[in-house]
């Protein structure tokens, strides 16, 4: 979840393209350059660890200007962690 927050202040569209689900993935990837992230806090976790093959991860990642809120869905895939989907919880 954090590399993958670090790829979107970054602007790397091909490391996040790179650990999306294949089945989830879009074609493309386009990020805004005007967008800046200014922080990003976890919220609840549940599963993910080493013995998971599945994990959710609820966080806040602020910009300037707002702030985003998820529940994201991750898998393991070849020993690596890939973002499913998410849901946006009502505040």
């Amino acid at each position: 979840m954090r590399s993958r927050y670090s790829a979107f202040v970054k602007g790397d569209a091909k490391y996040l393209l790179r650990t999306w689900h294949p089945r989830t993935r879009p074609g493309r990837l386009e990020l805004d350059p005007g967008m800046r992230w200014t922080g990003l806090e976890i919220l609840d976790t549940v599963d993910g660890s080493a013995f998971h093959a599945t994990g959710v991860v609820e966080f806040r990642a602020s910009y300037r200007g707002g702030e985003l809120r998820e529940r994201s869905r991750f898998e393991r895939m070849e020993g690596a962690w890939v973002y499913v989907d998410g849901e946006f919880p009502e505040r």
